[in-house]
C-alpha cells in the first residue's frame, strides 16, 4: 500500500551533498528534480562526461533504468521455474529509488521540469481512464459488446 501522508514537517538533512537544497515546505517533487540535478552535474563533471549530448545521456540512462528494472523483477521471484523466496520490500523500494534517479534525470537532461511531468501525467492519466472505459478518441480501445447468449465465443 502507498504512503499517502501528505507530511508537511519541515525535513532536515545534515549532509554536505545537500547543502543549497531548501527542503522546507517545497514541494517534494521539486525537490527530488533539484536534488537529481545537482547529482548528474556532479557525475557529468566527476565522469568527464559533460560532453555528452542529450540523446547520449538519454541512451545511457535507459540502459541504466534497463538494469535497474533487471533488478526489480528479480527481487519479485519472476522465475516461475525456481521456489520462491520471500520478498524483501525493503529491496523493493530501493529499486524503485533507484529507477527514480534515473527517470528524473531523463526528464531533467530533456528539459522537461516537475510541472511539466504533472501536466503531461494528469492529461495521460485522463486518457488511459477514456481508454479503459471505450470513451477514448484513439482507435483500438473500444469496448467491445458482449458476445450473444449461445455465440459460442
Amino acid at each position: 500500500m502507498s504512503d499517502k501522508t501528505n507530511d508537511k514537517t519541515p525535513f532536515t538533512v545534515d549532509n554536505a551533498f545537500f547543502e543549497g537544497v531548501d527542503f522546507s515546505g517545497r514541494d517534494k517533487l521539486d525537490i527530488i528534480f533539484e536534488m537529481q540535478e545537482k547529482f548528474d552535474t556532479d557525475v557529468m563533471k566527476n565522469r568527464g562526461l559533460e560532453g555528452l549530448t542529450m540523446e547520449e545521456w538519454l541512451q545511457r540512462q535507459t540502459l541504466a533504468m534497463l538494469s535497474e528494472l533487471a533488478e526489480l523483477i528479480a527481487e519479485v521471484n519472476f522465475k516461475w521455474w525456481k521456489n520462491p523466496r520471500p520478498v524483501d520490500t525493503d529491496n523493493v523500494r530501493e529499486e524503485l529509488v533507484d529507477i527514480l534517479h534515473f527517470f528524473v534525470g531523463m526528464c531533467n537532461r530533456s528539459g522537461m521540469g516537475s510541472d511539466e511531468l504533472f501536466a503531461r501525467y494528469i492529461k495521460k492519466n485522463e486518457e488511459n481512464f477514456k481508454r479503459q472505459y471505450g470513451t477514448s478518441a484513439r482507435h483500438g480501445y473500444e469496448i467491445a459488446s458482449a458476445p450473444a447468449p449461445g455465440d459460442g465465443k
